[in-house]
This record gives structure tokens, C-alpha cells and sequence, in this order.
């Protein structure tokens, strides 16, 4: 049988970021039971991760899954996702800024046009999913994880030109 998730909700979210993860569940439980001490079988851990009763996953399982989560290949981000969640059903967000060049850029100007270029970009394609979603006044789940989706990349890229912005300030006092 199928298991419907959802990535609104943080514990979904991480679910599906560990069945996504190499090795999925089964390796996820192996990193517990070694990095624990205590053995924990798949469908132990399978029935933690979708919130079964009487099961939970504790902010100790949580941290480190994610831990294991980032030492996979391509697993950073995916590893984040469940905690964007969570942060989200209480009015916060957490977003993932990649490390800037060192030193930053030689041009910061440059950069600086190119991101509000991406911005505008992102937001033309927000507004277009988020057109297709209401059309029938209603926001399906896709449609929401595809909302979310740009609206955190939106959220990173801004975070991204503030760190432009303040580079490009910071080498014109130093010119001066």
C-alpha cells in the first residue's frame, strides 16, 4: 500500500527526504543503530518516520538523520527540507544559503544584476504555478510543494543578493 505524504508537514518531509536518501530507510536505520549503540529495525524506524501510533521521532533521531542525510551525496539540501517544515508551521523560515565564492565576486555588480535577474525570473514563475493552482480556487498539495519550491528559492536568492549587497558596500569604503 501506498503511504500519502506530504511535505507541509515536517515529519513527512523528513520521511521522504530519508526514502529518497541512497540506501533509504534501511541504510538510515544501520547509521542509527552504529552511531546510537542501540539496533533499530527498518520497519522500526519506517514506522517512527510516518508517525504511526504510539510511535515518534525524537530531535535526536531528527539531528541525526540530517547528519547522515548531508554526508550522502547531493543529500544537503534534501537533508533540510523536513526543518524548513517545521520552522514554517510556526510562522519562521529557514532557508539554504550556498557559501559564496571566497573572497566573494570580482565584479559585485555583476552579481548583484545577476541575481535580481533570477529573482524576477523566479517570481514570473511563482506567479504562473500559483495562476494554474487557483484557477479552481483550490491549492492541491502538488501545487503547493511546486508554491513552496520557488518561494523558497526566491527566499535564498534574496538572501544571496543581501550578501552581494553588503560585499559591494564593504569594497567601496575600502576604496574610499
Amino acid at each position: 500500500m501506498t503511504c500519502r505524504t506530504s511535505p507541509l508537514n515536517w515529519l513527512d518531509a523528513l520521511y521522504n527526504s530519508v526514502r529518497e536518501t541512497p540506501g533509504g530507510v534501511e541504510a538510515a536505520a544501520a547509521f542509527l543503530a552504529q552511531r546510537r549503540g542501540k539496533s533499530m529495525h527498518p520497519e522500526t524506524l519506517r514506522a517512527k518516520l510516518r508517525g504511526l501510533e504510539g510511535e515518534s521521532v525524537t530531535l535526536q533521531i531528527a539531528e541525526l538523520l540530517t547528519e547522515w542525510m548531508q554526508e550522502q551525496t547531493g543529500g544537503n539540501e534534501r537533508a533540510l527540507v523536513w526543518l524548513q517544515s517545521l520552522v514554517a508551521r510556526f510562522g519562521m523560515a529557514a532557508d539554504v544559503v550556498p557559501p559564496a565564492p571566497e573572497g566573494g565576486w570580482s565584479d559585485e555588480i555583476g552579481a548583484i544584476q545577476m541575481k535580481l535577474l533570477e529573482i524576477t525570473s523566479r517570481v514570473g514563475k511563482l506567479s504562473g504555478t500559483a495562476v494554474d493552482a487557483i484557477a479552481d480556487s483550490t491549492i492541491t498539495n502538488a501545487e503547493a510543494e511546486q508554491m513552496i519550491a520557488e518561494i523558497r528559492a526566491l527566499r535564498t536568492m534574496a538572501n544571496r543578493l543581501e550578501r552581494n549587497v553588503a560585499r559591494a558596500a564593504a569594497k567601496g569604503r575600502a576604496v574610499r
